[in-house]
C-alpha cells in the first residue's frame, strides 16, 4: 500500500482522526489515542500496535523491527510501506486501532459506539428520563 491508501483506510475507520506531529509524522487517533503512524520523511514508514504474539512474528520479517520508542507496548514499525501485503496490513492496522479502541475508558467507547448509531436507534435505558 503507498501512503495514500494507507491514510485513507486509517481515516475510513469510525471517529479515525489524523494530525501531524513530532516534526514530521502523521499520527492516526481513537480518542485522542494513537493506533498508527506513518513516517512521512522518505522512505516512508508505519508504525502500529499488534499482539504480543504477532509482535514476535512480524519483528522476524525483513524490513520490520521493534519500533523506536514505543516497542515495550509491541509496536512494530515497517521500515517501508510495501514491507506487507495490502491484506495483511489492513488486517493488522484493524487489529491496532481495535486494541487501542478497547482500552478507551467505557464511557468514552459507549460514546462513540452511540455516535455511530442511526439517530432512529439511539434511545437507550434512561434517555426517556432524560426527554
Amino acid at each position: 500500500m503507498n501512503l495514500d491508501a494507507i491514510r485513507s483506510y486509517c481515516l475510513s475507520l469510525p471517529h479515525a482522526t489524523e494530525g501531524i506531529q513530532w516534526g514530521n509524522d502523521l499520527l492516526f487517533r481513537i480518542s485522542g489515542k494513537i493506533f498508527a503512524v506513518i513516517g512521512l520523511d522518505p522512505p516512508n514508514s508505519l508504525a502500529f500496535k499488534c499482539t504480543p504474539e504477532k509482535f514476535d512474528d512480524l519483528i522476524e520479517r525483513d524490513g520490520i523491527i521493534p519500533a523506536p520508542y514505543m516497542a515495550r507496548n509491541k509496536w512494530v514499525k515497517l521500515e517501508t510501506l510495501d514491507a506487507l501485503g495490502d491484506r495483511e496490513l489492513k488486517t493488522l492496522i484493524n487489529n491496532s486501532y481495535q486494541m487501542i479502541l478497547s482500552k478507551l475508558p467505557k464511557k468514552t467507547q459507549a460514546e462513540l459506539g452511540a455516535a455511530t448509531k442511526s439517530v432512529g436507534t439511539r434511545k437507550r435505558r434512561g434517555d426517556a428520563l432524560k426527554e
